[in-house]
């Protein structure tokens, strides 16, 4: 700026005079100024976030809550005082209890016909909507549900747009502040780790899947391939029948969400070889 400034013959006024960036002696003053500035600003970040890391680990610092939990007037985390919100959310852990898996679980509520609480964090909200994996995997895995008061489980970073994103997941171990039996909650701590556990078991498989070497026969369309009920893309699904390995184009995205059935599902061979035809042939 400093620069442009001088260049243009512009003058820069503060409260302590008037400057002049095409001159040595202004220009060095000004760049200590802004040095300075920026320094105090650094000073004064350090200290109130020292202010907030104080108040996080005595479990005093003030955090969004989960759909289910709200503070009351005296600022103190309590269960929503909506009764279809809380037994909503407990039978969500009972059922996750019963069955043993997220999926399942939003199947469930599938079958019967129940939507679960969101709370919109805009006009601050419940609204009730269908429930999903993602929805039920967050819910699992935040221990404020269990009457934790936990902080440090995530970094965050400000990108280009102004908007915070997710840098990085931080383990149990890395969280700055983890405090059992903080709050009520709608499950027990050890309740809490033992889905946790739960969860990781039935993950296993979809890891070990995932890093285990391509399988031969490539589908042509792999990844570009859309449904054309839904408008979703069409994963690629293989399979041994009659010594061959057979390919096919599969739309699962409202069972992998929602519980629900496949959209539809396509053999891939005569899609690929009417694609490779239409591809010669241009």
């Amino acid at each position: 700026m400093l620069e442009i400034c001088g260049l243009a013959d512009t003058l820069i006024l503060d409260e302590d005079g008037v400057y002049d960036p095409a001159h040595f002696n202004d220009r060095l003053l000004l760049g200590l100024k802004g040095t300075m500035s920026e320094a105090e600003l650094h000073v004064l970040k350090a200290r109130l976030r020292g202010g907030i890391l104080n108040k996080v680990r005595r479990g005093e610092y003030r955090c969004p809550l989960p759909t289910g939990l709200v503070y009351d007037q005296a600022g103190n985390v309590v269960l929503d005082p909506d009764a279809q919100i809380r037994q909503t959310i407990a039978y969500f852990f009972e059922t996750f209890t019963r069955v043993g898996s997220a999926c399942q679980t939003v199947k469930v509520f599938r079958k019967e016909g129940l939507t679960f609480p969101s709370r919109l964090r805009i006009s601050d909200t419940v609204v009730f909507r269908p429930l999903t994996v993602s929805t039920a995997q967050r819910m699992l895995n935040n221990p404020r549900y269990a009457g934790a008061y936990a902080y440090g489980r995530r970094r965050y970073r400000r990108a280009v747009d102004g908007n915070k994103k997710i840098q990085r997941k931080h383990e149990y171990g890395e969280w700055l502040a983890c405090i059992p039996n903080a709050h009520p909650g709608y499950i027990s701590w050890e309740q809490y780790q033992q889905n946790l556990k739960l969860l990781a078991a039935n993950g296993r498989t979809y890891e070990l899947a995932r890093s285990s070497p391509p399988r031969e026969g490539a589908a042509l369309l792999q990844g570009r391939a859309v449904c054309g009920r839904c408008g979703r893309h069409l994963r690629v699904r293989y399979r041994s029948a009659r010594g061959k390995q057979e390919v096919w184009y599969v739309c699962d995205r409202e069972h992998s969400t929602l519980g629900g059935p496949d959209c539809q599902s396509i053999a891939g061979p005569p899609i690929d070889e009417a694609i490779g035809l239409w591809s010669s042939r241009k």
